[in-house]
Parts: structure tokens; sequence; C-alpha cells
């Protein structure tokens, strides 16, 4: 999540009663997970086993539970509590606001666009010209649909990530890490009838152009789908997921989070993706592997008993 415009690293230690230490003269512009994060960002980190990656990232400002050593051009922010002083930037930047109306008086919407009766446009939404937005789809706030956009009946764009700080040692154990990002669908995309696209924990899930996506699929949170993509029904795609351009996932597959599948890859109808697919192969099963040598392996898998059978007739 970008601010609306830089701010002092001083006054975002006051905002979260935080201790600076290093540069506390800089200004950041935004907060980020450390997945995506960028110079001028501020990041969190409240484990020692994740301080060095934090603290060498591309971020401008740590948010730490401890001190330790880092480049004097950095910030720290020394709290004890660092998620949920992060949860206060959250919440002070991007505040959540009741919907009052079925299409909110700040939305932004583009010429010859379509409402159908029955959809909600949330609060500081863009919807581009010459779009299509059937009944009973959803678009949450701070969202951006492109120019030539069909998305058909039931679906949501914008639900907030399944995304939980963990700590056994509390009563609660998962505690929801608020979600100020965005969901980014560009020009020509096609989405099907009740799919789920989550927005960003603090940045943007994105659908390039002319992307196709059929009914029931649902697409995780900091997901990036390159342009020209097909997905069919039933797939789910986990978070932080980076999927490039041409790239066709038949029925139900399933990706699993933050991982790579390159450009012109296709996987065939049920497999499951657990890490990097390279570029332009097709792929199948679970875990996906180069198609033509897993379903040589189903060939031989089916002659098991066959081949049992002669090693216990030999034995005799």
């Amino acid at each position: 999540m970008k601010f609306p415009s830089p701010v002092s690293v001083q006054w975002i230690a006051a905002l979260i009663n935080a201790r600076p230490e290093g540069n506390i003269n800089g200004s950041v512009t935004g907060i980020n997970e450390i997945h995506r994060v960028e110079p001028g960002d501020i990041v969190f980190v409240d484990h020692p086993k994740y301080y060095d990656k934090c603290i060498n990232s591309p971020a401008t400002c740590i948010i730490i539970n401890g001190v330790t050593n880092f480049p004097e051009h950095k910030t720290l922010l020394v709290t004890e509590q660092p998620f949920e002083a992060y949860l206060t930037i959250v919440r002070h930047f991007r505040p959540y606001t009741p919907a009052v109306k079925a299409i909110s008086e700040s939305a932004i919407i583009g010429e010859r666009t379509v409402i159908a009766p029955g959809a909600v446009v949330g609060n500081h939404v863009t919807i581009g010209s010459d779009c299509i937005i059937h009944s009973n789809v959803t678009i949450l706030d701070h969202c951006v649909i492109g120019n030539n956009v069909i998305i058909q009946p039931g679906t949501v764009i914008g639900s907030d990530a399944f995304y939980y700080n963990t700590k056994k040692s509390r009563e609660v154990w998962y505690k929801k890490m608020e979600s100020c990002g965005r969901v980014v669908i560009e020009d020509d995309v096609e989405i099907g009838a009740g799919c789920t696209i989550d927005r960003g924990v603090t940045n943007d899930t994105i659908i390039d152009r002319g992307t196709k996506i059929d009914n029931m699929v649902h697409i995780g949170h900091d997901t990036i789908i390159g342009k020209n993509c097909l997905l069919a029904a039933q797939v789910g795609i986990a978070g932080g997921v980076e999927i490039g351009n041409g790239v066709t996932l038949w029925g139900q597959v399933g990706v699993s989070k933050t991982l790579t599948i390159e450009d012109d890859v296709t996987v065939l109808a049920q497999s499951g993706v657990g890490g990097l697919l390279e570029k332009g192969k097709t792929y199948f099963g679970t875990p996906a592997d180069d198609a033509g040598i897993k379903k040589r392996e189903l060939v031989w898998i089916k002659r098991i008993p066959e081949l049992w059978k002669r090693v216990m007739n030999n034995g005799e």
C-alpha cells in the first residue's frame, strides 16, 4: 500500500509508539510485505530468524522487536509488538468504510459500462469503459478494473486475503493480518461466474490484459497472472504466485503458494503444482511433472499387477 504522500519516520514512530534507531530523519512512502517490498517501504518482522532478510531487503524502514546490526541509512522502529504496529498503520491509512449504497458515490465508472441490478461497487473503485458487470458481482474498495472487462454473476473481486499471524502462545492462535492491497484487472479480461479474487495483503493482486477465467476459480492474495492466460473451472491458486504470459491451467488445477509458473506453460486437469514450472512445457500429475514422463509412469503403474504375477510365478 502506498501512502497518499511521503511521511517522516518520526511521525510513523509516534503513531505506533516505537523507538526510532538509525536514520531518524528519513521518510517512507508505503508499507509492504517482505516478498513485494520496494525502496521507501516499511516492513515488519517479529522473529530473529527473519531479521537479516528484512534488514537486507529493499525496505527503507523496519518495524522490529529487537535491536540488531543494520545499515546506517536505514531506520529501525523498535516496538514489542511489530504485528500490532502494522495493524495500526493499516487502520490509519486504509480504515474500513462501510458501504451505504450499492454503487459508491466515490466510485469512478467509465463510459458505456453496464452495472447490472444487484451488483455492488465499493468505495474508491475504478472501472473503465465498455465493461459489463453482471448481477450479484461484488467489487470491493479500492479495486481497479480496466476497459472492456466482463465479470459474470456472483463473482467477488477484492475479498480479504486468507492470511493470519500465527502465535501458539496466545489464546487465539490465528490473528487476522488485515488487507490493505487491491485487485487490479487490466483491459480485455473476462471472469466467469462464482469466482473469488483476493486483494493483496499490502500490495496488488494483478490479472493482466487478455486473460480469460472460467467459473468457480479462486485466486489468492498478491498473485500476479500474466497476459493472455486461460484458467479453466475450479482452478485454485494460493497467495504470492507469479504466473507468466500465455499460461493455460485446465480444470481443477491446484497451485501452491509463492511459486513461479513461466510463460507458455500448460498444466493438464487435476494436477497439483508445488514448484517452479519451466517455460513452454506441458505438465501433469501431483506433484506436476513433464506430462510425457508422467503418462509413461501411469502406464507402468497399470502393469504392476502383471509384473508382480510374473515375479511370484518365477519364485515358484
